[in-house]
């Protein structure tokens, strides 16, 4: 008698254990089907050190700038070729202009350098080239006629700068 208790107990642990792992899976794929919230690769930095050098003037194909500051985790992340699926990043452009990344390619070097082409989710219409080279990113975007490049300044900042195509020198 003490041993058909122990079966059906060990049955019952069974069933409970099942239930228990079943419950787990159906709740994680409920969590998983949920989009996460995107996250920007870089922000404004809004009060800039002052620049002990005198500032170049503007040139003149530059429409607008302004620093910006990587969020250097992300940024190993979108370089790590290994690192997929990537979680959703969003760049701020200007005018409140957020787009979201869509990586089509990350080329990884032995250098610490990773080259990362895409274009952006829908409804923006436009493609990205970001060369990563340790903690620094440089890089083109293109959104319609709108073109935007990334440039180091310094200590992990860099100058986003719209330009008109018009008065850019040709090469």
């Amino acid at each position: 008698m003490l041993h058909l208790r122990n079966r059906s107990t060990i049955a019952r642990a069974r069933s409970l254990l099942f239930s228990l792992l079943l419950g787990s899976l159906v709740g994680q794929t409920g969590w998983a089907g949920e989009p996460s919230e995107p996250k920007g690769l870089w922000h404004t930095v809004l009060n800039p050190p002052p620049i002990t050098q005198l500032r170049t003037p503007k040139k003149p194909w530059i429409l607008r700038d302004r620093e910006v500051e990587l969020d250097l985790p992300l940024l190993h992340v979108l370089k790590d070729a290994g690192a997929r699926p990537l979680p959703r990043i969003v760049i701020e452009l200007f005018d409140n202009v957020t787009p979201e990344l869509d990586v089509s390619s990350t080329v990884s070097r032995i250098n610490d350098t990773a080259v990362i082409r895409g274009t952006f989710k829908p409804p923006v219409q436009g493609d990205f080239t970001f060369v990563i080279t340790g903690n620094l990113l440089i890089g083109t975007i293109q959104i319609g006629s709108h073109i935007y490049k990334t440039d180091h300044v310094g200590n992990g900042r860099l100058r986003l700068a719209e330009l008109d195509s018009d008065k850019m020198p040709h090469d």
